[in-house]
């Protein structure tokens, strides 16, 4: 039982200079937009990030879910994190968990050989959590929310090689983590006082909520080839935090 983490969704309100921060401060391209985010009242963007993907979707229409989200989380924020399984056994595996363990499906859908699985961000508390699997399940070629292949000439790694872990923060994040672990069938573990999930490519941390914006999806681990790059460009576009840290729509950037 593999899991990949994929995809990275973000959400803000006005699309363009989200993509400009990510683009310019991070040293990666644009992609692909998605024509069918807009039955959910949405805009998008897709860059590869290493054979990964990170998505910014804005809504372009009043009384959307994500236009809720960022009224419940005061501003640009985390919104979902999108994984790919090993098989469809694995994918539906994680949707019997979730379903088990009194988590909704908030929308799922299946196109031919390819079906997705998003739960509720309400039950999961911190962020959507959806589950992909195709005929494929090619961790580093097809993907189906970027139009299946097409996408590889995009890639740009001197910048920014990939990110190795996601944040999600909760006033209790011992019953967050044993959550998402229940749901995903994979092991909490701790380091230090951290507690984590470890997918194929990437971990999931639980940390305490210490900023007032309640539970949610507050950092990406990044692993950097030009650091320098990345702390000029963000003190440019009023980003900096640290010389180990910037944040870019609401998120935490964590450089290593």
């Amino acid at each position: 039982m593999t899991i990949q983490l994929r995809q990275i969704c973000l959400v803000a309100r006005e699309l363009e200079p989200v993509i400009q921060d990510l683009t310019d401060i991070l040293g990666i391209n644009r992609c692909y937009v998605d024509p069918g985010v807009g039955k959910f009242g949405l805009e998008n963007t897709l860059m590869p990030v290493g054979v990964n993907f990170l998505e910014v979707v804005a809504p372009v229409e009043e009384n959307t879910a994500g236009g809720r989200y960022l009224d419940r989380r005061k501003g640009d924020g985390g919104y979902m994190v999108i994984t790919q399984a090993d098989s469809r056994e694995t994918q539906q595996a994680v949707r019997q968990n979730a379903l088990d363990n009194g988590v909704r499906v908030a929308y799922e859908a299946e196109r031919g050989d390819w079906n997705l699985c998003q739960l509720h961000p309400g039950d999961m508390q911190a962020a959507f959590l959806e589950i992909e699997s195709d005929a494929e399940n090619d961790f580093t070629g097809n993907w189906h929310p970027v139009g299946g292949k097409g996408w590889e000439d995009k890639v740009k790694q001197d910048v920014t090689v990939d990110w190795t872990g996601v944040e999600l923060q909760h006033k209790d994040p011992v019953s967050l983590a044993e959550l998402w672990g229940n749901v995903t069938g994979l092991p909490v573990t701790r380091d230090g006082s951290e507690l984590r999930i470890d997918l194929n490519n990437a971990t999931l941390r639980f940390v305490e909520e210490t900023d007032g914006r309640g539970p949610g999806l507050s950092g990406i681990d990044v692993k950097v080839a030009d650091r320098d790059h990345i702390l000029n460009a963000a003190r440019e576009r009023g980003c900096y935090v640290s010389d180990d840290q910037v944040d870019i729509c609401g998120v935490h950037w964590y450089l290593s």
